[in-house]
This record gives structure tokens, C-alpha cells and sequence, in this order.
């Protein structure tokens, strides 16, 4: 048995229209450890939602087709899974909390019930004892049994947050993808949030993925990090790997982009340019058009995965140790 939760390999997703096809997610690998946290981390449109999509088999179809990889969760790929065996997996093996609270709750039904339903969908109990359980999973979140009848308008968005949290958590699944969970609330919610998050996937022995923006969030809670960019992970690591011997040219961007409480400055060192359009993605290196170290060789080959070390992986040229002489 390997020591993974989870495996991708060589994933690549497409959305098709008449006219065009985006080059959402484009050959991909990752791995998350039993009880581990990874980071994936990169800027609206690198592909990271179509990924955990892709994981939960939810990637709408048609548009979007999952050309090429294999997903493997606990030895058992589910992408050669039949739909009846993937909705047992959804919610009780694997679970989901979506960006948006507001979207994600059924305005119409008690959040109460909405939590009760997961636990009966997939746990043999009776109605009465999945109401038990779903009071027990709100006052784990924060949210008292007076609270079980209310609706979701009766709720803040940090609330909402943690209703979405419980349904996620309500079956003690293996793993949980958090999709951006606190972009919507404010920075004391946020910490609240992240917190209980914490607290609680320990408490259920649980795996993550975390797809943020936030590089403070990922310090704070993860063990791994991926950093994507244009649909590919261009540098993956351990917590350490990445912080103190980041090697991309994206990652150090990212990194130069935090203001620094110790230096006085008027304006933000921001990565140059945008994100290349994921139907028309340039050749070679996708980061070229916006690297401040491009060599003419980056704008017609795509690097390859350079190992760093045993847990640090690099997709440039620099890494491969060309062009290092002449910059």
C-alpha cells in the first residue's frame, strides 16, 4: 500500500466549444500524503478549481473533457470508476468545500437539514440519529443546536463558511478540497476559519488540498505546495523547499510581490504582464512572455521536471542548468 492519499498523473483536462478549446489543466503530477496538507497555489485562471473538479469527477461535461491522466484515490483510480460508485465516494470518502458559501448552500432547506442529508446519504442510520449527528457537526463548527432550523440568509458569510465546512466534514472523509475557503470573509473571520480547519482535520485524521492565493495561509497550514501557472505545476516542494529555496522565476515573483513589514516602499514588485490566454498558450516555456530571465531557447522548448532534490521538483530551464552562465 503506498503511503499516498492521493495520486495524479499526467492529467490533462480541455474544455470544447464550437470555436475554441481552453487548455485548462495540462499534464499535471501531484501526490498528497496520508493526514498531509498541500498548497496549490497560482493566479485566477491556472487551472487549479478544474483540477479539484477533476478529482471529485465534477468537471461539466460537455464543455469539459478530461483528455488524458489517471486520479488514484487510496490505490483505486477513479476515473475508471462507474458514476454509482463515484457518488459513494463524493461527500463520504472525498468532500468539497466550494468557494462560494453563498452558492454552495440550497437557500430553500435548513442548514440543519442540509447536513442531515449528507450523513443519511451515505452512513445507515436512522432520520433521528442523523439529526444528532448534524447538531453534534455544527457545534464542532462553532454553530449552536438553536441554530440547527435556521436558513442560509439567516447567516453571515463566515457562518455560511462553517455550515459548508461541517457538510464537508460530516461523513470523516480521507480528504478534503478546500477551494479558496476564506476569500470571501474578512481577515478576522479568516484566521477564525483556518483555525478550525486545522483543528479539525486533525481531529478526523484528515488530508487536504488547499487552492488559495494567500502564501501566509499556505505557511501556516500546509506541509507541500504546488505552484501552478497556465495550467502546469511549475515548482513543487515541501513547506521549506519552497519558502527558503524557491527556484522558479513565477515563485520568486510571487513571492517579491508580499509587502514587507521590515522595508519601506511605495509600490508592490508585481510580476509583469498577464496570464497568457488558456486558448492560445504560447510555445515553449509558458512563463516566458513574462519572465524577467526568458533566453530565446524558453520561447520554443517546454522544460522539463527538474529535480531539485528528494522533495523539490523545478519545470525551467534554469533548473536543467542552461543559461545560468550567461545571466
Amino acid at each position: 500500500m503506498t503511503d499516498n492519499i492521493l495520486e495524479i498523473r499526467d492529467l490533462v483536462v480541455k474544455y470544447k466549444t464550437d470555436y475554441e478549446v481552453v487548455h485548462a489543466v495540462n499534464d499535471i503530477s501531484l501526490t498528497i500524503g496520508k493526514r498531509e496538507t498541500l498548497g496549490l497555489v497560482g493566479e485566477t485562471g491556472a487551472g487549479k478549481t478544474t483540477t479539484a473538479l477533476s478529482i471529485m469527477r465534477l468537471v461539466p461535461d460537455p464543455p469539459g473533457e478530461i483528455v488524458n491522466g489517471e486520479i488514484f484515490f487510496n490505490g483505486e483510480n477513479l476515473l475508471k470508476l462507474s458514476e454509482k460508485r463515484m457518488r459513494k465516494i463524493r461527500g463520504g470518502k472525498i468532500s468539497m468545500v466550494f468557494q462560494d458559501p453563498m452558492t454552495a448552500l440550497n437557500p430553500v432547506l435548513m442548514v440543519g437539514e442540509q447536513v442531515s442529508e449528507v450523513i443519511q446519504l451515505h452512513e445507515k442510520i436512522s432520520p433521528g440519529e442523523a439529526t444528532m449527528k448534524a447538531t453534534k457537526m455544527l457545534e464542532l463548527v462553532g454553530i449552536g443546536n438553536e441554530r440547527y432550523n435556521d436558513y442560509p440568509h439567516q447567516f453571515s458569510g463566515g457562518m455560511k463558511q462553517r455550515v459548508v465546512i461541517a457538510i464537508a466534514l460530516a461523513c470523516n472523509p480521507l480528504l478534503l478540497i478546500a477551494d479558496e475557503p476564506t476569500t470571501a470573509l474578512d481577515v478576522t473571520i479568516q484566521a477564525q476559519v483556518l483555525e478550525m480547519m486545522g483543528e479539525l482535520k486533525k481531529k478526523f485524521d484528515t488530508s487536504m488540498l488547499l487552492i488559495t492565493h494567500d502564501l501566509g495561509i499556505v505557511a501556516e497550514i500546509c506541509d507541500h505546495v504546488a505552484i501552478m501557472y497556465a495550467g502546469e505545476i511549475v515548482e513543487y516542494g515541501r513547506i521549506d523547499d519552497i519558502f527558503l529555496n524557491r527556484q522558479h522565476p513565477y515563485t520568486i515573483g510571487l513571492f517579491n510581490s508580499i509587502p514587507d513589514i521590515d522595508v519601506e516602499s511605495k509600490r508592490l514588485k508585481a510580476i509583469q504582464g498577464l496570464m497568457p490566454d488558456p486558448t492560445n498558450l504560447p510555445q515553449g516555456c509558458k512563463f516566458h512572455t513574462r519572465c524577467p530571465c526568458c533566453m530565446e531557447l524558453c520561447t520554443t522548448r517546454n522544460p522539463k521536471i527538474s529535480k531539485i532534490s528528494e522533495t523539490h521538483f523545478v519545470k525551467c530551464l534554469l533548473a536543467e542548468g542552461i543559461g545560468r552562465d550567461t545571466l
